[in-house]
């Protein structure tokens, strides 16, 4: 059986969300059962002994796909030939930090990031940024990593569009999975917008049944 092979990096991975989805990543359910992967992880400094404990873990399950794996906290060392990098860390909000305060934060992550990727990035490399507000922060990296194309760069903000479409389909009485081309302007914030404009359900459009209020 021939096999892919893949070296990806995980930023966050001493995170809780990280926790989550490296043993997804590890069995085969994000690249699938014939890809293996060359896996480096990334941290700030001062998470480095949960790092080293995740990295244990999955040194102790042992998986298949799972061929090589190390742990650091400088960018270069992580990003350097990566073929894909899953951006799950940033500045998390604290109580009473203004929105401009944790902005600046993860505009400082992500511009040191961005020139890492940069300097030591595969040329074909792939950008995945789910650290909220994830928009922002994937235009931070692609600007500080211009010899990336755009196309290289995508931002994930599932949560926003799952929690569009639950509400959409409650308010319907419908199937989540009956709604179609749901839209969501702007990052996670208080000004995100969710656009019901080209949203369908069994092929009719929604703005054709809601009330113009709901609207």
């Amino acid at each position: 059986m021939d096999y892919n092979h893949l070296k990806v990096c995980v930023t966050g991975a001493a995170g809780n969300i990280a926790y989550s989805f490296l043993p997804l990543l590890c069995s085969g359910e994000v690249f699938g059962p014939r890809t293996t992967l060359y896996l480096t992880m990334l941290e700030l400094p001062e998470k480095d002994k949960v790092l080293k404990g995740m990295l244990m873990e999955l040194e102790d399950t042992a998986y298949p796909l799972l061929k090589k794996v190390e742990s650091g906290t400088e960018p270069k060392e992580m990003f350097k030939d990566c073929d894909i990098v899953i951006f799950l860390g940033g500045a998390a909000r604290q109580p009473g930090q203004d929105r401009i305060e944790l902005l600046y934060e993860n505009v400082m992550i992500f511009k040191e990031q961005g020139i890492a990727l940069q300097e030591v990035g595969k040329g074909t490399c792939k950008c995945l940024v789910v650290a909220n507000p994830c928009n922002t922060n994937c235009y931070i990296l692609r600007k500080y990593c211009t010899k990336l194309p755009a196309k290289n760069f995508s931002s994930l903000s599932r949560l926003d569009h799952n929690r569009s479409i639950g509400h959409l389909s409650q308010k319907l009485e419908v199937n989540p999975a009956k709604v179609r081309k749901m839209v969501v302007w702007g990052n996670h914030s208080t000004l995100q917008y969710p656009d019901v404009t080209f949203c369908e359900v069994d092929g009719k459009k929604v703005t054709e049944t809601l009330p113009e209020e709901y609207i």
